[in-house]
């Protein structure tokens, strides 16, 4: 089987072999030691500056983007969220339901983010900035510079969900002044589901501190206090967390994150140039190296899923709603291949030759 999602990716050898292993006891030195050392492999690949923590929520990306919204957020904000697809809209109704003020910047689907949209915002009293940097179910990655330039400039503060592009697209939380990013374990660090991580500053330290949750599970002080000696409130996907440990190992080994991004920018282009005469579309003109996202001219994106799943042993990401015939994706990140590509292009053009698309 070739996985060619978002999320979960494919694995490498090394960390499915950790997980067959007996789950090890957690309330161990060892195994605090192995979390402060992801705490400080992590908080250093993101670019973040010094004092800047690191916390492991036992649970998908959406868990971690809800403890954002509801420990750095209150009533007293008043938070722009870009809303350009299925994530974008989550934040919307993580706002929602926590009570936090809000504007939504609604964009069309496949649609970046111009200095035009936020032109409206300008010195508007907003105190918040809430934004997929890869809105993963349209692929359009957005502009984080200027983003962060709006930002700035009005003193806002910027959370940036990252969860699939963090590794796959350049990331630099002290450049870009990001208080808060997100991600998980089963895109990029290409690790199964369980464990998404959210990479505070020190002034999202400050932040979580002097705001009250009203939620056990997700109360970040809590993980704070606990993460101090690397340990969480509560029992975590030790497994993934251990394999999380092992890949941030591996690629520090491998030059770290420059040489990680360089390895999806090479991914992304080889398959992108391989399928040039296919009958698709780029459904975006702004891509991550994560993803490319695709409009088929002549069949539904939902069938070409189907079928490749069924006849070609082959996993491309489907879409839901709206995009549910119109657009599928194909994911870069994991432990992926050119010659994977080239299985997957030729698979296409097998259909192509069938009349399938």
């Amino acid at each position: 089987m070739l996985n060619f999602t978002v999320g979960p990716v494919m694995s490498s050898d090394m960390v499915r072999a950790i997980g067959q292993e007996q789950v090890p006891y957690f309330r161990t030195s060892e195994f605090s030691e192995l979390v402060l050392e992801c705490e400080r492999i992590l908080t250093e690949f993101a670019g973040a500056p010094e004092g800047s923590r690191s916390l492991f929520i036992t649970g998908s990306g959406t868990a971690s983007m809800e403890a954002t919204v509801m420990n750095v957020f209150s009533t007293n904000d008043k938070v722009l969220v870009v809303n350009g697809g299925s994530f974008g809209h989550r934040f919307v109704e993580l706002c929602e339901l926590h009570d936090i003020p809000h504007v939504s910047i609604d964009l069309q689907l496949g649609q970046p983010l111009t200095a035009e949209h936020l032109a409206a915002y300008e010195n508007q009293g907003f105190t918040g900035f809430l934004v997929n940097m890869h809105e993963t179910s349209t692929g359009v990655l957005y502009d984080m510079p200027m983003i962060s330039d709006f930002c700035k400039r009005n003193g806002l503060f910027l959370v940036v969900d990252a969860i699939s592009a963090f590794l796959a697209d350049p990331f630099n939380m002290a450049e870009l002044d990001a208080q808060v990013m997100i991600t998980g374990s089963q895109k990029a660090l290409a690790c199964p589901p369980g464990i998404s991580i959210i990479v505070l500053s020190p002034k999202a330290v400050e932040r979580v501190n002097n705001t009250k949750s009203r939620c056990m599970y997700f109360d970040l002080k809590d993980a704070l206090k606990n993460g101090e000696r690397g340990q969480t409130p509560f029992t975590p996907a030790v497994q993934t967390i251990r394999q999380i440990h092992a890949r941030l190992k591996e690629i520090k080994a491998n030059g770290g994150v420059a040489s990680e991004v360089a390895r999806m920018t090479m991914l992304a282009n080889d398959f992108r140039s391989k399928i040039a005469d296919l009958p698709f579309e780029i459904f975006s003109p702004s891509m991550s190296n994560a993803v490319t996202s695709l409009h088929p001219l002549n069949a539904s994106a939902h069938q070409i899923f189907l079928t490749m799943k069924d006849e070609y042993n082959i996993w491309i990401c489907p879409n839901g709603g709206e995009l549910k015939d119109r657009v599928f994706r194909v994911g870069h990140i994991g432990c992926l291949t050119p010659e994977d590509n080239t299985t997957l292009v030729n698979a296409f053009k097998d259909m192509q030759k069938r009349g399938l698309i």
